[in-house]
Order: C-alpha cells, then structure tokens, then sequence
C-alpha cells in the first residue's frame, strides 16, 4: 500500500504476475518465471500445481487423477502425497507445503528488495473451492 492505492510489486523479470513454480537443476533451485521457462526441458524436476495437492490424501481420487497427468513424480508418505525431485544427485521427498513455502519466500525475498525493507505481514488468500483441510494446509 503506497500513496493511498495498492501497488503490486513486480517481480525480478518486472511482471507483475509470478507463476508458482519450483525447478531443480544440477546446481540451483529455480522459482517463478525462470523455473515454468525451463519446464519443458526438466519437466521431472519442475513443479507445479502444488496447491491441488494441499490437504489432500494420498488416495484421494483427484490426486490419483493428479499423478497421471503431472510429469513429476508423486509418492506416499504417510498417507499424504509428497513430491519427488532430486537435489544436488539425492532422491528428495518434499511436501506441497514445502513447494508452496518456496514460492511464498522468494515472493517475500522480491517484496522486500523492491521496498528496501523487512516484509513482516502478508495477506495470502485461497482459491474459494478449498475446504478447510486445503485451507489450513
């Protein structure tokens, strides 16, 4: 909120819109634009659509439907999905949340290099169809 309006800050590629992607390469961790633009190239590795595992179980019929058209793979943790990436030549298990938190720090990290300030509140909203098991996820 600045000069009595919203500002939306723009990302490090200045678009104002930045797509929840997480990549994994041999070396580093991409987020946002840089991760979705190498998709089709590391497809295993990029992730995307985490949030349509939030809250979810493992058996749930979406997230079955989920595993067949998503290219990363998806694995069973405790009767949870978790997401299958390889970090630095490892088999890594992460959860959607993790996934997500990824997205939300690099979007704090951009927020706070735009104003030059520490970012202590933020406002995350869900898409209305969660339930609450999504929402509190």
């Amino acid at each position: 909120y600045k000069n009595g309006r919203v500002e939306i800050i723009p990302n490090d590629m200045g678009n104002r819109i930045t797509p929840s992607y997480v990549a994994f390469t041999e070396d580093e961790r991409l987020i946002g634009e840089a991760a979705k633009n190498q998709a089709t190239i590391n497809p295993a590795q990029t992730v995307f659509d985490a949030k349509r595992l939030l809250g979810r179980r493992f058996k749930d019929p979406t997230v079955q439907k989920d595993i067949k058209l998503l290219p990363f793979n998806i694995t069973d943790q405790g009767g949870k999905p978790f997401i299958v990436v390889r970090v630095r030549g490892e088999s890594k298990a992460l959860a959607p949340e993790e996934v997500s938190g990824m997205v939300l720090a690099k979007m704090r990290e951009t927020a706070e290099n735009y104003l030059g300030k520490e970012v202590k509140h933020a406002v995350v909203t869900v898409p209305a169809y969660f339930n609450d098991k999504q929402r509190q996820a």
